[in-house]
């Protein structure tokens, strides 16, 4: 594939030299002599390369990089200056060029440098592209997963969605359910057009509670002025989401068992009879069952609420998934404005062998941590933080249930070694199934089908190669700072 450079300079002296520079095959050469027809270009067509003078007539190179930034145009910007000053070559390292370089120009330093910048950015575009192809792929209703335990809720999301039925969702902290609850209203948008409404039963106590799901008649209660309407009525015709269902007070829970026996509740306040129009969705991360047993929630709602149950399985049992959501992340960040960042394949491999507690909600603040914090464009694993230490150092355990027949037990012992081991050996060789059969003294046959039955994506492997190391930043000299 081409790469197209653009050249911004005012000089035709440097233009030329520039030209004869950058030449090469591979490489698209265009010029511009001032900012304006620059950014007309650049909102054209793409270019990996920027290569802009400072002082430029009208539009700086600095209003340049500006309104570069400011549009999410997708290139690398490299800035060359005769007499620069601190405060705009700080500037324009802060805007996210990529290096600087003084007049008069060192050819050799600066094939070089835009070498090094163009397979930086044929990378960054690589792993871009290989995020978008992998949400397509892998997005069910805005929920991302390949692991087989998500194939198994994308399954039972598909059953129910056309359904009227109640759905309990249940699920560790920071799993997902609300995406869960999202991806239910969205599979029965066709047959039930209103909105989702979701209400966080552990914030409220009782009786705003009351008066939040029914609503309330004016002259209720003290500051009851007007008549409200509830999140029953609100969701007429779509989906009521009762968040941490597990956290609702025993008097509420009896309220709420008699309009889904019923389908029918009063305002507080209020006499007339209203028909609850809408589909109940809850979730919870505590065991309702062993709530029963305690008496701190109501039987009689527990089997009303658990008609279809669906269980989302915490990280830690679906680490096929970290990749993806790696991708994902990382592209979140990036459109929100944040510096676009790719990870090492060492990175990588410390992420898979942690538990996140905190399940997806940790990964994504992690995520979002190193971003902010990695200095460079790749993220290596000393800038994890200090708490994200590998655990689990030995690819499976040997623990056991004696009880089971032993060749079954042979059979998921076997199946966790190889699967460990093509993890390691695909790291090793970044995907290529040529080196990886070599290695393990299998065709490549073979391995492509153990791939396809450990839901392995060689191309996780591919996209974690790092860039070349850039060239050191330029230091800055008296003779600059004058």
């Amino acid at each position: 594939m081409d790469r197209r450079i653009l050249v911004v300079e005012d000089s035709e002296l440097y233009c030329q030299q520039l030209s004869q520079i950058l030449a090469g095959p591979g490489r698209e050469i265009t010029l511009a002599h001032d900012g304006t027809s620059a950014l007309e270009l650049l909102v054209d067509r793409p270019y990996s390369l920027v290569i802009t003078d400072l002082a430029l007539p009208g539009v700086t190179g600095l209003d340049l990089i500006r309104e570069i930034r400011s549009r999410d145009l997708p290139v690398t910007i490299i800035v060359i200056s005769g007499q620069p000053t601190v405060e705009s070559a700080v500037e324009a390292m802060q805007l996210g060029a990529y290096d600087f370089v003084l007049k008069p120009i060192d050819a050799d330093r600066l094939d070089i440098l835009v070498g090094q910048a163009l397979e930086d950015r044929r990378l960054i575009d690589e792993v871009a592209d290989l995020s978008n192809k992998l949400r397509r792929r892998f997005a069910y209703h805005n929920i991302l997963g390949r692991s087989r335990r998500m194939a198994e809720v994308f399954a039972r999301v598909e059953r129910v969605g056309s359904s009227a039925c109640t759905v309990l969702i249940t699920g560790e902290t920071g799993t997902g359910k609300e995406l869960v609850a999202q991806a239910i209203h969205q599979s029965d948008f066709l047959r039930r057009r209103g909105k989702l409404v979701a209400v966080n039963c552990a914030a409220l106590p009782e009786h705003l509670l009351e008066s939040e799901l029914f609503g309330h008649e004016r002259g209720a209660f003290t500051g009851a002025d007007r008549q409200q309407k509830g999140r029953f009525e609100v969701a007429a015709g779509g989906t009521l989401f009762l968040d941490e269902i597990g956290e609702m007070p025993l008097g509420m829970q009896a309220k709420l068992l008699r309009v889904l026996q019923d389908g029918r509740f009063e305002r507080v306040g209020g006499t007339e009879s209203i028909q609850a129009d809408c589909r109940v969705v809850a979730a919870t991360n505590i065991n309702l069952a062993e709530a029963v047993a305690a008496n701190k929630f109501r039987s009689d709602l527990y089997y009303r609420l658990n008609v279809v149950s669906i269980d989302l399985p915490p990280l830690r049992d679906r680490l096929d998934d970290v990749p993806l959501l790696v991708h994902h992340f990382l592209h979140k960040m990036e459109e929100r404005g944040l510096p676009a960042k790719t990870m090492s394949r060492a990175t990588l491999s410390r992420l898979l062998r942690y538990d996140w507690p905190g399940n997806i909600r940790e990964l994504e603040h992690v995520i979002e941590l190193m971003v902010v914090t990695t200095p460079g464009p790749v993220i290596e694993p000393e800038n994890l933080p200090d708490e994200i230490v590998p655990q689990r150092e030995e690819p499976f355990s040997l623990d056991f249930d004696h009880l089971r027949p032993l060749q079954e037990l042979t059979d998921e012992f076997t199946q966790r070694i190889e699967r460990a081991y093509l993890l390691r050996v695909l790291e090793k060789y970044r995907g290529r199934i040529d080196r990886c059969a070599e290695h393990c003294g299998l065709s490549r046959r073979s391995i492509s089908e153990k791939l396809r039955r450990y839901q392995i994506d060689k191309a996780d492997f591919k996209a974690a190669r790092r860039p070349r190391k850039s060239a050191p930043p330029f230091a800055m000299t008296a003779d600059m700072a004058s």
